[in-house]
């Protein structure tokens, strides 16, 4: 009885010093042949170890699971969380061999396996009648497991049957009304958390930018530091999805404010990537391209996201050179690029000196890292194509596009057909715009331009008839001005005039 009490022990002493999964199977062979392995807590951390630890390998611990011969809640478990995908058969096993799951099981199948809406109904039900609705965790999963599928009614429900609606509950439904661009729900949803944190803070901000509400997202902000800044402590998500919002108002100052704040703040580290590429992206779209370039090379880490972030950049701030250069370095010392990534490099050609870059380099994005083209990657190439007066070569490259140009795409063409006279060909696109997206203001304005460069001015009065005929909204075209820190459009000016 000793020699079995020493030998466990010398079994759990060698799993807690375990290191790898060479070790791992050593130590599972010596459990087997010691009739060690029968022991439950023993099955148990073998089994957390090759499903779960750092050094995890698949593999075996299913081969592990399926010699355990009365698989235990704490064993079922450990597996549905290792393998997500095939969770929903495991939790029917688990169920047949009289296992009764708790909260952990609920959180687990809710929050890993992305589970379709009628399994969700099935856990739901269960989950009333075996009384697992007060946790805050099986609550939370729930209401984010409904939002995924757009069932945000749904996830309202659960979220008021449960007694116990605390703040991750409650960010839990606003970022599920928010993903369903519910922004208003939201909001309320925010204003009725009693203790709110980094988090909801965090979530109703990117909320907000993720829905275009760039404004609204600022002013959360600034009302943040008005009035809980010693109890709120902004987080670098927090941080980032404000800085999109100033990168695409113009908010300058609210925007460097965040970089001295996180400078000064030791906290914070605006060298990690998440903030770092946020900073550069806002930078470089207020047309600072220095300070953007200053907080690249600050990076301690660098991913594909941040790569990218700078090599566009450069590209849109007219560095179309400097962008290529970076990119060079990239594939040298860098992380391997994405589709992104050619997107800022494709931009980078829109150069006179450039252009005949553009399609070599979009071949060599396809053949060889093997990237397949987005609609965004020929809308670089034509736009640049079109720009150079190469209209012949952008009407034969979109020939041999692997899906349908979009008006976006038509639109690039017809402004080179505009800025390098090729009358009968834009004209021909013109009309066809206005006819394949009936609906888009843009289009209408695009081919008014047309008959205006031409002098055709009755043409250009029946083509605005022809939109206000078809009831088509104006496009409302603003600009944005910071006035003592504040974006305003120029529609707000001048309605205040």
């Amino acid at each position: 009885m000793m020699n079995s009490t020493l030998q466990k022990h010398n079994l759990v002493s060698l799993l807690e010093q375990c290191s790898s999964m060479r070790e791992m199977k050593q130590i599972h062979a010596y459990a087997i042949t010691t009739s060690l392995a029968r022991f439950t807590f023993i099955s148990s951390k073998l089994l957390a170890f090759c499903a779960l630890s750092p050094h995890a390998d698949l593999r075996h611990a299913h081969t592990l699971f399926s010699r355990i011969p009365f698989p235990t809640l704490f064993h079922y478990n450990t597996i549905i969380a290792a393998f997500s995908r095939r969770s929903s058969s495991l939790f029917l096993r688990m169920l047949n061999d009289t296992v009764r799951p708790n909260a952990r099981t609920f959180t687990l199948l809710l929050s890993k396996a992305s589970p379709s809406l009628s399994f969700i109904q099935q856990l739901h039900s269960l989950i009333l009648r075996l009384g697992h609705l007060a946790d805050p965790y099986v609550a939370t999963s729930l209401v984010a497991a409904y939002s995924n599928h757009a069932c945000t009614r749904a996830a309202r429900r659960v979220f008021d049957e449960n007694p116990n609606q605390n703040v991750a509950c409650c960010t839990s439904l606003l970022t599920g009304y928010c993903n369903n661009g519910l922004v208003n729900e939201a909001r309320k949803a925010f204003d009725a958390i009693p203790d709110k944190n980094d988090v909801s803070y965090s979530a109703m901000v990117s909320g907000y930018v993720r829905n275009g509400f760039f404004r609204e997202a600022i002013q959360l902000f600034r009302d943040l530091k008005k009035n809980c800044f010693a109890t709120v402590k902004p987080n670098n998500s927090l941080l980032a999805s404000v800085l999109g919002a100033c990168a695409a108002t113009g908010a300058f100052e609210e925007g460097k404010w965040i970089h001295s704040y996180v400078h000064r703040n030791g906290e914070l580290e605006y060298h990690e990537v998440e903030l770092g590429t946020a900073l550069i992206d806002f930078y470089a779209k207020c047309g600072c391209v220095e300070p953007a370039e200053r907080v690249f090379g600050k990076m301690k880490t660098k991913d594909v996201a941040a790569w990218s972030a700078m090599i566009l950049g450069l590209a849109i701030n007219g560095k179309n050179r400097w962008a290529l250069e970076l990119f060079a370095e990239m594939e040298k010392v860098g992380p391997r690029p994405n589709g992104v990534t050619f997107i800022g490099v494709l931009t980078a050609c829109n150069d006179k000196e450039l252009f005949g870059r553009a399609v070599t380099l979009f071949q060599y994005m396809r053949e060889k890292h093997g990237i397949a083209a987005w609609i965004e990657h020929y809308g670089c190439v034509v736009d640049v194509l079109a720009r150079a007066g190469k209209i012949e070569e952008a009407v034969a490259f979109m020939s041999g596009m692997e899906m349908e140009a979009d008006g976006a795409l038509w639109g690039c063409l017809v402004n080179g057909c505009l800025m390098h006279g090729y009358v009968e060909l834009g004209h021909r696109i013109g009309r066809y715009l206005v006819e394949f997206e009936c609906e888009h203001s843009g289009r209408y304005v695009v081919l008014a331009k047309f008959y205006a460069g031409m002098g055709r001015w009755e043409a250009v009065i029946d083509t605005r008839n022809l939109m206000k005929h078809r009831a088509v909204p104006p496009l409302t075209a603003s600009s944005f001005i910071e006035i003592h820190g504040s974006a305003s459009s120029s529609e707000q000016l001048y309605i205040h005039c």
